[in-house]
Order: C-alpha cells, then structure tokens, then sequence
C-alpha cells in the first residue's frame, strides 16, 4: 500500500500524508474513539476528489470526509483516507442579495461567514458552541443547530443546494426540483438517476410512508439527526399533498458524509436578529426546579434558552478565562436558565423583561434572576460554549462520556422525560451533567465513567442502550445535533424500527454501492464500545518527569485532558490569544490539540525506554511559542507550554542540544559577560559585517536586530544608588532584578526604581538568581530548577503580604506564580511565595485601589497611548492591570491592542527557520493596529521581546507603561 499512496500522492495538486506523525494526529476528533487512518489527504480542488474517490474503489479503502474536527461522536475517525477540506475549500463562493443565500465551501468557518454577511444585514442562523471554528461542511454533515434553533431552525432547513461528487466520480447538485422534475430524474440511466429511482420506490408506498412517521421522532421535535431523514423527504409534493418542493439536501444534511462528498454548499439566510438584546439568568437550587420552568418561558419570545448545571458552573472556577465569565452567578445554584429576549425597541425590550420576569416570579421556583445587558450577555454566553470543553478539567480518569449527551424530546416531555432519566442514572450510581439547550428540549446529559477501566465500558454500552428505550419510550431524537456517528449508529434500529434502518441501508446502497463514504457510520455500525481512545485495563504506562504534573496527576493525564474540542483552531479574528502558530500556518499540527494528542499518543503506544524520544513529537512542539494561552483559553486547560518545556528537556536526554540552544539558554551568562565591554560588543551586535558573521554561524535571522547590552547593568546601578532616608514609607518591597532588565532594559528598571521611591515606597533588594525563564523555554530544566530552588529559598522568608516582590518582564517575574511551583523542591514555600509575587503593574494597580497612588501626582497633560500586553500576563493575570495604571494620569486616554502574541517568544523570533512565521504571527492583529496609529500616539508594551518585535516590524519605538508613567511625574 506504501507504494501505491506515493503514487497517490504524485497524482494530487494537494497534499497526502501517511506518517506517523500526521496519521495519530486525525485518529481522534472530539469524541472517546481512536482509529488510526491509512493516510490524511488535503485536496485541492474536485479533481483531487475524483482521484481520492477512484483510489478508494480500486484499492478497496474508505474516504472520512472531516473540516474542524470537532466531532463528538466519532464521524471523523475511520481506518480508511482522512480528506480534510479545511485548508483548500475554505471560499466563500458567491452572494446573492436578492435571494438572501450565499454559497461558500465546505471549509469556511460559520463565523467567517458571518462576519463577511454582517454588513448585508443577513446571517447563517444556526450557532454552534463551536462557532469561531467549525466548518459549513461539518455543520451540513451533523445537521448542526445551536443556542438559537427555536428562532432559526437546524442546519437542514437552511440548505439550499449541495454539489457532490457521487461515489462514481461523477459530479450531481441536488436542489429544489418539482415533481415533474424529479419524474425525469428517474428516467436518468446514471448514478444519479439510480439514487432517486431508489429514494421513489423505498419512499412510495403509503403503509411505508405511515410506518417512517409512527416510529421517526414526533415532528415537533425540530432538533432529529437518527439516521437519514427519510421522514422529512416525505413532506414534498413528490410524496404527500405537500406544498413543498423535493429536495434531496434534505437527506444529505445530517448523512455525515456517508452518501456523497460535498464541494460547495448554497445557503438560505436569515436577517440579522434584533439589536437590542437582554439576558435574563435564572437561578435555581435544583435541577427539577429549573425543568419545570422551562415550559412556561418558552411560551415567551425567547431567542435562546440555555441550561447549565452546578458541574459545568464549578468547573468554571478553575478556568481563568470563564472566572472572568461567571460573575452574574449568585449563590451556588443547582442550575441556572439562560433566557434571551430581543426587540430594535428598549422599551419593547424592557416590556418583555418585566413579563417574563413576573411570570418566573409567579412560579416561585428561582430563588435569583439577574438580567444581563451588552458586554456581559456575551461572556455569559461565552461561559456557556465553554461547557462541553470545561468538562475535560475533570482531574482524574473518569471523565463526562459523551454517548446520551444529544438526546431531545418534545418540550411537553421534558420535565417528566429528566424525571425518568434521574432514576435511571441514580440506578447506575451516576449524578449525571445537566447541560442543555433546554427551550428546543434537547439535554446533553453525560455520565461520568473511566473508559480505561472495562467495568465501566460496559457501563458505557448499558448506559447507553437503556437511555435509548428511554428516548424511544417518548418518541424523541437519540441524537439532536451532535449525529449519530459510532456512539449512537447502533441503536438507530431501536429508534425507528427495523423496516425503516433497512431503507437506510438500502439509500446508503443506492448511493455508495463500495461502501467508500465513511462507513461505519449512521448504518452498518462499528460497535459504540470498541476502538477506544484507550484500551481498557490498560497497564497504565508510567512517565517519570522533573516538573510536577501532580496537579494532574502526571504529565499523561495533562495530555489527556485535551478532549478535542478544537478551541486552539479559532481565528484571530475571534479575539484572543490560542494558538498564535495555527493561526499562521492553518495547520492541524500546529494546534494546542495537536502537541497534546501527539504526546498522549506516544507516551501510550512508545515501547522506548525515554517515550518522549521521538522526531515526531520535536516536529509537532516545534512551533509552540509556549504563549500559555491554552492554560487559561482552552476550556480544558491543557498547559502545552508546561508540556513542551518537560518534552524538550527529556528529548536532549537522548538527543543533546545546538550551541544556538545553549548560547540563548545561558544569554543572561553571555550578557554579563558582553556587559564588561558594552561598547565593543554592541559594535559587533549592530555592525553590518561582524552581526551577519553571528547570524550566519547560528542560524539567526538576517533580518532581525541583535539586542544590544546596557553600558552599565542595573545591578550596577542598584549598588551604586542612595539609599532613601523617608522613614514614613507607605509599604515595603522587594525587588526582583530580571535578568532581562539587568542587561537589555537598564533604563526601564530604572525608570521603575526611581517612580516607586517618588511615591513613597521602600525598596529593597537581596542577592538573587535569574528567573531561569531561557532555561525553562529551552528544556533547560536541570539548571532551571537549581536557579528555582535558590530563588525560593533567599525569597521565601522575607516576601509576605505586607513585604511582596515585585518585577518588571512578566515572563521572568511569573514563573514564580507558575514554573516554580512545579520544579521547586519546597512546594509549600513555592506556592507561599507566588501569592505575594507580581509584576510592577500588578502592584500599582493594587495600590491605587487602596487609594495610595492617586492621579495628582501626575501630569494633567493629554496622551494616546496603545497598549499590546504580554502573552504570560494575558495567561497568567490579565492585560487590566496595565491598562490601569496607564489612565492614572487624568488625561490619558489608553486602549488595549486587541491583539493575540506578537511572535517573537522570547529566541523564537530570532531563529531563521521561525523567523517567518514569527512575523506572520505579528502580522495578524499587531502589526496593522500600530501601522494605522498615528506618530502621536504612543506604543506601550511590557514585554521586552514584543518591544522588540515591534520594532523590527513596524519600526516604531514601544514604551513600557513603566517608563511612561514615570516621565507623567509631577
């Protein structure tokens, strides 16, 4: 087969992989199934299909049709030719006004689209948690709905038109067609015409038409993906007294690519929803209370109505994003509603408040209803999507499985149907999760099992099927949006009868006579407990590291708490941080999910003594900027710099380092040593012959500047200064000199020394080690936990609540809250310290809210300033603390870059084979955002590696907030 996929992967214009590397990489999408594919391929257009579709047959493989990858079923994984669309057929096509459609690619992002539809004043409704990067493609194949279903309807009712290429090679657009039409299509002598002679005589008869609709979902239950929608072809005029015209996307939409591979996607659109918009959260004390208010709210113009329970609340404590995100929650509710009413009215829209409001009021059954309005409606709402990923922050093994998460039932069921579900589960030992789209009547409701043990895979199978003769019981949908996939496809036969599975079966023929689309999948299952993303009763396999992964319980668990979610794929448009390098390169290997399902994969299957010596895991950490976005972004919080940090020290156990590691690892030795001579070394840095002799001989970018080294560092200066005589200081501190600010940034250091003395605080110093930060981000762990270990001890007994220490580099002055706490041998004076360890906004901000820094004593002169924070301060605190202290001075008017990383990452920007991906980094938010500022306005960021992007990419000189604040000084 090796020779035959080279000779594949000559023929396409895209791309095909069959490595290791790649391979575990698309064996998992979000769901509990692993299936190691023959290949990934990436097509570049309808003639890579064909090709891809020509191979399947003659070589007897499959073709799993896959965009983002955010399954949680398993739709993705199969053994066959991973076909991911998501990096060429990724255009949005056309746009037609008049008609209110759009037609784009499978691979656009349904955010993307919206954005680009926003100005026509139109939108895709359907509105997934995973929104900012799912794929039309994905949302077709699913029949995807969302928060908004009870105003906007499925995916199903907005597809208009799909062009395919049939299993023969062949290219068909299924639309709208009359009657008449479709009795021409079935004198067509091609595939084509087979599939709709095939769809007339299995649909045809009436006592089979009576059958699809006594044993399919009740028809009010708009949220239906068991199997193909056969019962939704019946209402055309083709089959019934239907005004509606036939249309075979009706089928395809939710066939989850087992019919046909779709290459662009016509859409009907809706207009956008009102502006104005409120947000009323309901508090509840028991999830039983919460379901019976249900019913009652949706006789009201909801827009949304959303369930969360105290699981997926607690877990929001513990994310950093979500923390911010939780604050409307008051008490400890059970559950809480989320109930969204709009109107292009304010006093429409505080009617409707008010009358809901009254209603609930009257039900006495919310104990706190909190309405939210603008900014806050949105993190609310973003503390909701987080909830499927949240439930990977579950330490341990046993996990929230997803296998009854999709089940929905007529909104008139739903509070008995919980009812009948709460015994089931407590039958089983199990608090099950409440998480819902509770107004469409759907639950995503999790057991919590351990998929590693066997007991509980088979608690996992019964679970399952006993819900499923639940849902039957209520006529409902196993699957409301999420498809049916591996986990539910078994149990499609119990939920609409054998008679109508065997149509299925028979249309799936029809269509696909090889069995090449995805198969596995909706019929002709593969078991819902077998091909695991763990082999049950494993020996669980052991990984000695140097930092602590305790707090996970081992460094493999960490890995393992990616679930697949795909949060690391959003766009820089969509605002944060994670992941900058994905954004760059658009490729699934440099993903957040990627480097964690990579290191499971091998820290699993590796039968080497050091698992973490492999090539595959340098190529898929290679371009991690250990940003630490994901620690705080991602829902699950997988810390992939932590991950990479431990992978790269075990890694030159057995491979060694480059002296370009070496020399950045050690720079603050070699700056103390270039310092004795400043002049002369900074000659050499700067000059255009001697710096491109140093560039060329360590692979360091040409086009970068060379830092240059203070003429005296400030630890010289730090010895040589007065001390302060004021006796009536407001606090004491200690002051951390970095080894950044200590060779590279005097100014600034100094800057910082002389604006904490004039307002009056004390300021001492110790004998210290460096923070250990190059040795940390070069897998220099050894020498970084000796430095850490020093550092605790000289800190521990003199830094206090009332005597904190401060810094200045965040990336430095943080691994005391972070790193430290991990490679520490003292853990408790480790974590004692951190909670007295800032860096200097941090504690000026603290200090103006106690009221001992106030604005008179700075300039009442007028400034702009813009303002890019650092990545760990974005991850590990938050960008306010700047912004804060930067509007001290009563005529400062200070806004945040809304930018992700600036790329440089510390040496990563220098490297020649990062460095140009480091600029495209740059290039997505920041780069522009200071190019549009004009001179006048002042650049401010605390990081010295993203000052010294800036000016290597826009030429403009950054200030740290710092100095700024010190020149305001009255």
């Amino acid at each position: 087969m090796k020779t035959f996929l080279l000779g594949l992967k000559q023929n396409l214009k895209g791309d095909l992989h069959d490595d290791n590397l790649m391979k575990s990489l698309y064996a998992t999408d979000a769901s509990v199934y692993r299936m190691l594919p023959l290949a990934v391929a990436f097509p570049m257009d309808e003639a890579d299909i064909k090709i891809l579709i020509s191979f399947a047959q003659k070589h007897k493989t499959s073709l799993i049709p896959r965009t983002a990858g955010t399954s949680l079923a398993g739709q993705c994984v199969g053994t066959g030719i991973v076909v991911d669309v998501s990096k060429y057929f990724n255009q949005i096509l056309s746009f037609n006004a008049l008609e209110k459609t759009v037609t784009v690619q499978p691979g656009v992002v349904r955010d993307v689209l919206n954005n680009y539809l926003k100005p026509f004043g139109v939108l895709f409704g359907p509105n997934t948690s995973t929104s900012n990067r799912c794929m039309i493609g994905g949302m077709v194949g699913n029949n995807s709905s969302g928060t908004t279903s009870i105003q906007n309807g499925v995916t199903r009712d907005k597809v208009k038109a799909l062009s395919t290429i049939l299993s023969d090679g062949s290219e068909v657009v299924f639309s709208e067609i009359s009657s008449e039409n479709f009795q021409k299509k079935l004198q067509l002598e091609t595939l084509e015409g087979e599939i709709y002679k095939t769809i007339y005589s299995e649909l045809a008869p009436k006592s089979v038409q009576s059958h699809i609709l006594k044993e399919f979902p009740k028809p009010e239950i708009h949220r239906r993906n068991t199997g193909y929608a056969i019962d939704k072809l019946l209402d055309s005029d083709v089959f019934s007294n239907s005004e509606n015209p036939f249309n075979m996307c009706q089928l395809l939409s939710g066939s989850e690519g087992t019919l046909a591979f779709t290459t662009s996607i016509t859409l009907k659109l809706d207009e956008l929803p009102p502006a104005e918009s409120a947000l009323i959260c309901l508090h509840f004390a028991s999830i039983e209370a919460c379901l019976k208010s249900v019913e009652t709210v949706m006789q009201h113009n909801l827009h949304t109505c959303e369930m969360m329970d105290k699981t997926i609340l607690d877990l929001t404590k513990h994310n950093k994003t979500q923390q911010a995100n939780r604050q409307f929650v008051e008490g400890d509710p059970e559950a809480i509603l989320m109930c969204e009413v709009r109107s292009n009215s304010t006093t429409d829209l505080d009617l409707q408040i008010e009358n809901l409001l009254t209603v609930v009021s009257n039900l006495h059954l919310s104990y706190a209803q909190v309405v939210l309005k603008g900014e806050t409606i949105n993190q609310a709402m973003e503390l909701r999507k987080a909830g499927l990923g949240l439930l990977g922050n579950i330490i341990g093994d046993k996990k929230a499985a997803a296998c009854i998460e999709d089940t929905a039932v007529a909104l008139s069921d739903l509070s008995s149907y919980i009812s009948d579900f709460t015994k089931l589960m407590a039958s089983y030992n199990q608090k099950a999760v409440y998480y819902a789209h509770a107004g469409a009547g759907e639950l995503h409701l999790r057991p919590i099992l351990n998929l590693k043990q066997q007991e509980d895979v088979v608690l996992f199978r019964k679970i399952t099927t006993d819900v499923a003769s639940l849902v039957k019981r209520y006529q409902g949908s196993m699957s409301g949006e999420h498809g049916d996939g591996i986990v539910r496809a078994e149990f499609i036969p119990l939920m609409i009868g054998q008679a109508n599975y065997d149509i299925l079966k028979r249309i799936k023929s029809a269509f696909d006579p090889h069995n090449i689309f995805n198969p596995g999948k909706i019929v002709d299952a593969f078991p819902m407990d077998e091909n695991l993303r763990y082999q049950p009763n494993r020996e669980e396999p052991q990984v000695e590291t140097l930092l602590d992964f305790s707090a996970s319980l081992g460094i493999l668990r960490e890995a393992e708490k990616c679930n697949g979610s795909g949060d690391c794929r959003k766009l820089p448009e969509f605002g944060g941080t994670m992941c900058p390098s994905y954004r760059a390169t658009r490729n699934e290997k440099d993903t957040t999910r990627a480097r964690a399902n990579a290191l499971r994969e091998f820290l699993t299957t590796s039968e080497k003594a050091n698992k973490f010596n492999h090539k595959e895991l340098k190529d898929v950490f290679d371009l991690c900027i250990s940003c630490k976005a994901c620690a705080s972004e991602c829902p699950s919080s997988v810390d992939v710099a932590t991950l990479k940090a431990e992978f790269e020290y075990q890694y030159q156990k057995e491979n060694g380092s480059s002296l370009r590691t070496k020399l950045f690892a050690y720079n603050n030795k070699l700056n103390g040593y270039g310092s004795r001579f400043s002049g002369l070394t900074n000659f050499i840095f700067s000059n255009g012959f001697t710096s491109i002799i140093i560039k060329k001989s360590l692979r360091i970018a040409d086009e970068r500047s060379l830092p240059l080294i203070s003429s005296k560092s400030l630890g010289e200066y730090i010895l040589n200064s007065n001390n302060q005589v004021n006796k009536n200081f407001i606090k004491t501190i200690y002051f951390f000199n970095d080894e950044f600010t200590n060779h590279l940034d005097t100014e600034i250091g100094r800057d910082a020394l002389h604006l904490l003395k004039a307002l009056n605080y004390e300021v001492k110093f110790v004998k210290h080690e460096e923070s250990g930060r190059a040795f940390i981000s070069k897998g220099f762990l050894e020498q970084a936990k000796k430095l850490a270990n020093n550092n605790v001890t000289v800190f521990s007994e003199i830094i206090s609540e009332t005597t904190p220490l401060i810094g200045i580099e965040p990336s430095a002055i943080l691994t005391f809250r972070d790193e430290y706490i991990k490679l520490a041998n003292n853990k408790e004076a480790a974590e004692k310290l951190a909670k007295n360890t800032f860096y200097i906004e941090e504690f000026l901000q603290q200090e103006i809210a106690l009221g001992n820094i106030t604005p008179n004593q700075f300039t009442s002169e007028i400034e702009t300033i813009k303002f890019h924070g650092h990545c760990h301060q974005k991850a590990l605190s938050n960008q306010k603390t700047s912004f804060d202290i930067l509007n001290l001075p009563k005529n400062y008017k200070v806004t945040i870059i809304t930018s992700g990383c600036c790329g440089m990452a510390g040496s990563f920007g220098y490297e020649k084979e990062h460095y140009e991906i480091s600029m495209q980094i740059g290039e997505q938010t920041l780069f522009p955002a200071i190019r549009k500022a004009s001179k006048e306005i002042v650049i401010a960021a605390n990081g010295t590696s993203c000052r010294h992007q800036i000016l290597d990419g826009t030429k403009r000189q950054a200030l740290h907030p710092i100095t700024i604040l010190k020149r305001a000084l009255l």
